[in-house]
């Protein structure tokens, strides 16, 4: 086959089909864009769940996700946060909660593979073309300048934008040979689901344990699911012990929060690395989401982050469309990097700080961090900024609310 496209998106996880879904809506607000989206067999459910914050479920909305996503989604309204040698409801632990700052919840906890579903079904509806082929090579097209060439394993495509969302393996950023600065944690995450004794409080729990961290993150079943950072000897060990002593471990390094947590499913390991691309652009070409960047899991940050990236490139496409411009113009594109490079090096600043000091620290330094935490709980005005960071409400990440052809339910 060859075809032609307005934008072409490699990757269909959450942040390339919300990409697709926002400009394939576009339409309703003028002529409409042909988006293609080209994507791999689709892959098994592996069970993760994600955390998805205010500005996340704004735009997952815009994309016409959200109302088949929310039945699924649990709302978490607390945040416990707090470290070795302090009571999870102590003066030394981090307590947020909705209520201070008038929210009626601190973000959502829903399943990968609802948030997928839900995209691909709006992104088919709004008149977007999924393309099943695997990306082969890719460049700007000889004699059509203005067009980026795509070959697949399902023919030949082209485009005046073409969108890298294919992960931190990407085929589009080695075709156009963007360098990456990456680095190994040593850690590994194991995920799983497990039942608790007691009941989660919709409050979703982090404890900062020997060489990593560990989340309880709550489920609308009054399950939880857990995200346990550890060094790779320690995660390795977990992994082939038996049920009993793994509950036994989870037990003792959750602080017995939840009481006694039961195994619900399978236990999961997810190798953790960081992933900086050099640049988020090139000639007619963006990345975005992992394919740019890769950040730890401490914060849950990484499909909000790249949900941002989808959200920012699209409302930039749609200036340009409605300026008379390319859309793959670089000036658009330089603009898009200038917005999502410096908030994206910022969190991954900031998560690695706080994994290397309140982790994996020891000595002053970590001594000294550990009593923020306290300071910050203590702290109303703190306690704000950090919230509505963590809401994704702070101003240069909500830009994209203010254009009025932003595709609205």
């Amino acid at each position: 086959m060859t075809a032609a496209f307005d934008v072409l998106i490699v990757g269909a996880g959450p942040v390339g089909l919300c990409a697709g879904a926002l400009l394939a809506r576009a339409g309703h607000h003028g002529p409409a864009l042909r988006v293609g989206l080209l994507h791999s067999a689709t892959a098994a459910v592996d069970g993760r769940v994600l955390a998805v914050s205010r500005a996340s479920e704004k735009i997952l909305d815009a994309a016409g996700a959200w109302p088949d996503i929310a039945p699924h989604a649990w709302a978490y309204e607390r945040m416990r946060v707090w470290y070795q040698g302090v009571a999870p409801d102590g003066e030394g632990a981090l307590q947020f909660d909705a209520a201070e700052v008038g929210e009626p919840n601190l973000g959502y906890i829903i399943e990968t593979h609802r948030i997928t579903t839900a995209l691909m079904e709006s992104f088919v509806q709004a008149g977007g073309e999924l393309i099943e082929g695997e990306l082969q090579d890719a460049n700007t097209a000889t004699g059509a300048p203005d067009r980026v060439r795509v070959q697949s394993s399902a023919g030949e495509l082209t485009a005046q934008l073409l969108v890298g969302a294919d992960g931190a393996r990407s085929a589009v950023r080695t075709a156009f040979g963007i360098a990456t600065r990456t680095g190994s944690y040593e850690q590994t995450a194991i995920v799983a689901r497990l039942t608790p004794e007691r009941s989660h409080q919709n409050t979703a729990w982090q404890r900062f344990v020997e060489g990593g961290t560990l989340a309880l993150l709550p489920l609308a079943d009054g399950s939880v699911s857990i995200v346990w950072s550890l060094r790779e000897a320690q995660a390795r060990a977990l992994l082939a012990a038996t049920s009993a002593h793994f509950e036994a471990q989870l037990l003792e390094h959750s602080d017995a929060v939840l009481g006694a947590l039961r195994l619900a499913g399978p236990r999961l390991a997810f190798p953790l690395h960081r992933l900086t691309a050099e640049r988020y652009i090139t000639q007619r070409c963006a990345l975005v989401g992992d394919a740019a960047h890769v950040v730890h899991p401490l914060a849950g940050q990484g499909v909000n982050l790249g949900l941002l990236d989808a959200a920012a490139l699209a409302h930039l496409c749609l200036q340009a469309r409605a300026s008379g411009e390319h859309l793959g113009a670089q000036r658009t594109l330089r603009a898009y990097e200038r917005w999502r490079k410096g908030e994206n090096q910022l969190m991954e600043f900031l998560i690695d700080a706080l994994n290397r000091v309140l982790a994996q620290g020891v000595g002053p330094v970590a001594a000294v961090a550990r009593r923020a935490l306290g300071i910050t709980n203590r702290s109303a005005l703190l306690k704000r900024l950090f919230i509505g960071y963590a809401l994704g409400q702070a101003p240069d990440l909500t830009a994209w609310e203010s254009d009025p052809a932003w595709p609205r339910r």
